[in-house]
C-alpha cells in the first residue's frame, strides 16, 4: 500500500504535468504592411540600395509584451536581401530601431474562422542611440560610404546595421562598435527600460525605453567573441576557430517574470562548439544588478543527415517561470524563401536539474548536460490544421511573446503571440508555389494556451503603467 508521503509526491507530479489531450490552439491572426512607413520620417530617405529608410518591416525579430495590449517588436540590422554590395553582405545605414504597438484581441463575430481578430496598430518608432562616439567604418576599399549616419550628433550616435561598422582592433564584443543586429528583446519589469541581444558581438544592452539611449552593457565572455572581424559573414567564419558564428549570435533574449534576470540564446553553437554542425548551443544566464553570467547547454533537434548535418536555429527564448522557458528552433523554409515550411517547433525547457556549463568546451564534452526539452508546440501542424499551406507559412517566425489572459467559453486562457521577420520585403516576387506576386507583411499569429499546458506559468510583474516609448499613460 502506498503511504501518504508518496501518493501527495505523485499526485504533485501530476500536477505539474501538461494534461495529455490539452491543446494550444490558434486563436486570431493579424498583420502590418510590410509596404509602408514607420514614425521616424526623419530616416525616410533612401538608404544605398534604395529602399526607404522607415520601411516598416522585420518586426518580428523580437518580440515583448509591455503590458495590457502593448508591445514592443525589433527589426534586425535593416534591408538587406536586397542586393546592393557584398563587400559588406549588402548591409546598409540603416539606423536601429524599436517599434512600440498595439496588438488588442477582440471577440470575433459568430461566423469568423477563429475566436478572435487583431488589428495590430503602430504607436511609436524610438531610434537607438549611445552618447558616446561609436565606431563607424570609413567605407574605404570597400565601394561604400562613411558608415556614420547623418543624422549623427555630438551627443546622438546612433547604431547601425552597417557590417564594416566594427573597430578590427579589437574583439567583435568591443561594445564602442556601432554595428548592430537586434534579435532579442525583453521590457524591465518597471516599464522604463528595453534590453535588446544582437548577433554581432554578440551583445546585450540597455536603453532607455522613453528616449532610445543606451544606459547599459552586459559584457559576456570572451568566448563568445571572435578576433578576425570581417564585414563579409564567409570571410569573418574562415578567420576564426572559437566564438560565435557569423550571423548567428545572440538570437534570443528572456526575462524571469520578476525582472532580475535575463536568459540569451545562441542561435547556433559557438565554432568551439561545432559551429553550424554541432548540436548544442549555449543559454547565458545573466543577473541584471551584477552582471555575473552562468551557461547552460540546449541540445539542438537534427534536421540534416549523416552527409550534412546541419541543425536548426533557435529563434527565441521565453520565460514560463524563473527556471522553465520556451525555445522556438525552426528552419529557414516558407513564405520568403520560396519552399514549404516544415520545421517549427517550440520546446519547453527546465533549468531546474541543469548542469552549468560555462567551464566546458566541445561538442564532445557537452553531450549529457544539456537541459530538458519537451515539445510544446509544432507550429507548421498547428498552422496547416487552420488550411494554412506549408509555403505560406513565413520562413521566419522568430518572436514570442506571452500576452494578456482570454476568455474562451468562460474559461481563462493564457496567449501567446508569434511574429515573423519578413525581412523588409513586403512583396515577394512568383516562385515555384505562387504564380503571382503575395504581400508579405509582419504577421502575428496568437495561440491560446490553456493552463494545464504551463504548470508554474508566472506573468512578468509589471510595476509601472501600460506606457508607449514616449512615457505617456
Amino acid at each position: 500500500m502506498l503511504n501518504k508521503s508518496l501518493i501527495l509526491s505523485l499526485l504533485a507530479l501530476f500536477a505539474m504535468a501538461p494534461a495529455a489531450n490539452a491543446e494550444v490552439k490558434l486563436i486570431a491572426i493579424g498583420s502590418l504592411d510590410g509596404k509602408t512607413g514607420d514614425r521616424s520620417t526623419k530616416t525616410s530617405a533612401p538608404l544605398e540600395n534604395g529602399v526607404a529608410g522607415n520601411l516598416l518591416g522585420g518586426l518580428g525579430s523580437g518580440l515583448a509584451y509591455a503590458g495590457r495590449n502593448t508591445f514592443i517588436a525589433i527589426p534586425d540590422r535593416g534591408p538587406n536581401a536586397v542586393a546592393y554590395n557584398s563587400a559588406v553582405n549588402d548591409t546598409v545605414s540603416y539606423i536601429n530601431r524599436f517599434q512600440t504597438i498595439k496588438l488588442e484581441l477582440v471577440p470575433s463575430k459568430s461566423a469568423s474562422a477563429l475566436p478572435f481578430s487583431l488589428n495590430p496598430c503602430l504607436i511609436d518608432t524610438t531610434l537607438l542611440f549611445s552618447k558616446k562616439p561609436l565606431y563607424y567604418g570609413s567605407g574605404a576599399g570597400l565601394n561604400v560610404p562613411n558608415g556614420s549616419p547623418a543624422l549623427n550628433t555630438k551627443n546622438q550616435n546612433y547604431f547601425s546595421g552597417r557590417s564594416d561598422n566594427f573597430n578590427p582592433t579589437q574583439i567583435s564584443t568591443y561594445s564602442n562598435n556601432a554595428r548592430f543586429d537586434p534579435e532579442g528583446v525583453r521590457v524591465s519589469n518597471n516599464g522604463k527600460d528595453i534590453f535588446i541581444s544582437d548577433e554581432y558581438g554578440p551583445y546585450v544592452y540597455q536603453f532607455n525605453r522613453r528616449t532610445g539611449e543606451r544606459i547599459g552593457v552586459f559584457n559576456l565572455p570572451s568566448k563568445f567573441a571572435v578576433s578576425n572581424l570581417s564585414p563579409v559573414s564567409d570571410t569573418e567564419i574562415s578567420g576564426n576557430t572559437s566564438g560565435r558564428v557569423a550571423n548567428k549570435g545572440m538570437e534570443g533574449l528572456a526575462i524571469t517574470p520578476n525582472g532580475k534576470t535575463l536568459f540569451g540564446i545562441l542561435q547556433s553553437p559557438l565554432l568551439q562548439d561545432g559551429g553550424t554542425d554541432g548540436a548544442y548551443t549555449r543559454i547565458v544566464k545573466i543577473d541584471i544588478e551584477t552582471g555575473a553570467t552562468q551557461e547552460y547547454a540546449y541540445q539542438l533537434d537534427n534536421i540534416g543527415t549523416a552527409a550534412k548535418p546541419k541543425y536548426p536555429t533557435v529563434s527565441e527564448i521565453l520565460a514560463i517561470s524563473d527556471r522553465q522557458f520556451l525555445v522556438d528552433e525552426r528552419d529557414g523554409k516558407g513564405l520568403g524563401d520560396g519552399s514549404k515550411a516544415a520545421f517549427k517547433k517550440i520546446y519547453r525547457i527546465d533549468l531546474t536539474n541543469a548542469q552549468e556549463v560555462s567551464n566546458i568546451t566541445g561538442e564532445s564534452k557537452l553531450a549529457g548536460k544539456a537541459v530538458s526539452k519537451t515539445l510544446f508546440l509544432d507550429v507548421v501542424a498547428a498552422l496547416t490544421q487552420y488550411g494554412i499551406k506549408q509555403e505560406d507559412i513565413p520562413a521566419k517566425l522568430e518572436g514570442l511573446a506571452f500576452g494578456k489572459d482570454v476568455k474562451i467559453n468562460g474559461v481563462e486562457k493564457h496567449t501567446l503571440f508569434i511574429a515573423n521577420d519578413n525581412d523588409f520585403l513586403g512583396t515577394l516576387v512568383p516562385d515555384t508555389y505562387h504564380s503571382t506576386s503575395v504581400d508579405n507583411p509582419n504577421k502575428f499569429f496568437v495561440f491560446a494556451v490553456d493552463s494545464n499546458d504551463l504548470p508554474g506559468f508566472v506573468p512578468q510583474d509589471f510595476k509601472g503603467k501600460d506606457q508607449d516609448s514616449r512615457g505617456d499613460d
